[in-house]
C-alpha cells in the first residue's frame, strides 16, 4: 500500500522475498500478533485467572488464525484500490508502521497472485471456525460476522467515512469472542465497557490516526474518510474523544473484572493509557502532521499486549 509505482513493476527494495514473507505481509502479521493479545487479555481480566490448558492452547491457535484471515481478507478486498495508492504514494514522507514490518500488500504490488492469497486466507479461516466452534459455537458465528464487517468496511470505502463503525466492531469482537470462550454467561455491564473501551481505542487510536497518515493519498484515490470528509479539525477533535474514552475505560474495567485482578491493574493502566494513548494523542493536538499522527498509531497498536502483561502481572502480583 506504501510502495512507488515503480516499486510495483520492478521491486529494488525488496530481493527476492521468500514466499511465506509474502503471505504473513499479505495477513500483516506484526501487527496481528499485537491484536490477537485483545482476547487473551479480555478472557483474564474476565476470569480473574488462567484458563485451562485446553483453552489457551486452541484459544492461541484459534485467534491467530483469525486475525491471520480477517487481516488477509482486507488486502484481498482492497487490492486494486491499493495498487491505486502504489502509483500516487511519495516514497519519500514515509515513515515505520508496524502494519507494513513485512512485505506490504504483495498481491497489489503483484508478488504474489490472488488465487494464492485467497487460498491462504481460506486455509486460516477454516481453521479459525474449527478452533471458534470448539470453544463456543457463538464464537465461530462472531468471526463469520467479523470477517463480513471487515469486508464491508473496504467496501465503503468510497461511499461514507461512517464506514468507521464497522472497523470499531471488528475489532471489539476479538474481546468480545475471548470472554465467550471462558465464560457463555459474562457479565453484561463489563462486556459494554470492554466493547466500548476497545471500539474507542480503534477508533482514536488506529483508524482516524492512519488516515491521518494516508490523508493525502485517500484524496487521490477519493477515499471518504473522517479527515477527507471532515477536516482536520474536526478528526482530531473526533480522535481526542475516544482516545479520552479508551484511557478512562481501561482503568474503569477494573470494577468489572474477576475478582483475582489486583490493585496493580488500575495502577498500571492509567499508565498505560497515558504512555501508549493520552501523550501521543497529545501531541497529535497541539502538531496535528502525520508524524504525530503515526506515532500514535504505532504505540497504541501495543495497548492489547502491554495490557495482557499488566492484567499476567496483577494477577500474580499483590498490592
Amino acid at each position: 500500500m506504501r510502495q512507488s509505482d515503480a516499486l510495483i513493476s520492478s521491486p529494488p527494495q525488496i530481493r527476492n522475498p521468500v514466499t511465506w514473507k509474502l503471505y504473513f505481509g499479505l495477513s500483516r502479521t506484526p501487527h496481528g500478533v499485537l491484536d490477537l493479545a485483545t482476547p487473551a487479555m479480555a478472557a483474564m481480566l474476565w476470569l480473574g485467572h488462567f484458563p485451562s490448558t485446553s483453552i489457551v492452547i486452541v484459544g492461541l491457535i484459534t485467534a491467530f488464525a483469525g486475525y491471520t484471515a480477517v487481516y488477509a481478507l482486507n488486502d484481498l478486498v482492497d487490492h486494486r484500490v491499493d495498487r491505486e495508492r502504489l502509483r500516487v504514494r511519495d516514497e519519500s514522507k514515509r515513515r515505520f508502521d508496524v502494519d507494513e514490518i513485512m512485505v506490504p500488500h504483495p498481491v497489489a504490488q503483484g508478488m504474489l497472485s490472488f488465487t494464492s492469497g485467497l487460498s491462504w486466507c481460506l486455509f486460516w479461516a477454516v481453521l479459525a471456525l474449527v478452533g471458534a466452534w470448539w470453544l463456543n459455537p457463538l464464537c465461530a458465528l462472531l468471526f463469520v460476522v467479523s470477517a463480513a464487517l471487515e469486508a464491508i468496511y473496504c467496501k465503503l470505502l468510497r461511499i461514507t467515512h461512517l464506514k468507521i463503525a464497522a472497523s470499531a466492531a471488528v475489532k471489539s469482537i476479538g474481546g468480545l469472542a475471548g470472554v465467550l470462550a471462558v465464560d457463555p454467561h459474562p457479565s453484561p455491564g463489563f462486556l459494554a465497557l470492554l466493547l466500548l473501551w476497545l471500539a474507542a481505542w480503534e477508533v482514536g487510536g488506529q483508524n482516524i490516526a492512519n488516515d491521518m497518515v494516508d490523508m493525502e493519498e485517500d484524496s487521490k484515490v477519493s477515499a471518504r474518510t473522517t479527515l477527507t470528509v471532515k477536516g482536520t479539525g474536526e478528526a482530531v477533535f473526533r480522535l481526542l474523544a475516544a482516545i479520552a474514552m479508551a484511557a478512562v475505560c481501561g482503568v474503569a474495567i477494573y470494577w468489572f473484572a474477576g475478582g483475582g485482578v489486583g490493585l496493580l491493574y488500575p495502577i498500571g493502566a492509567v499508565l498505560l493509557g497515558w504512555k501508549l494513548l493520552l501523550e501521543p494523542a497529545r501531541r497529535v493536538y497541539y502538531e496535528p502532521s502525520d508524524s504525530s499522527a503515526e506515532s500514535l498509531f504505532n504505540r497504541a497498536s501495543y495497548m492489547p499486549l502491554s495490557f495482557l502483561v499488566l492484567v499476567v502481572a496483577s494477577i500474580y502480583i499483590k498490592i
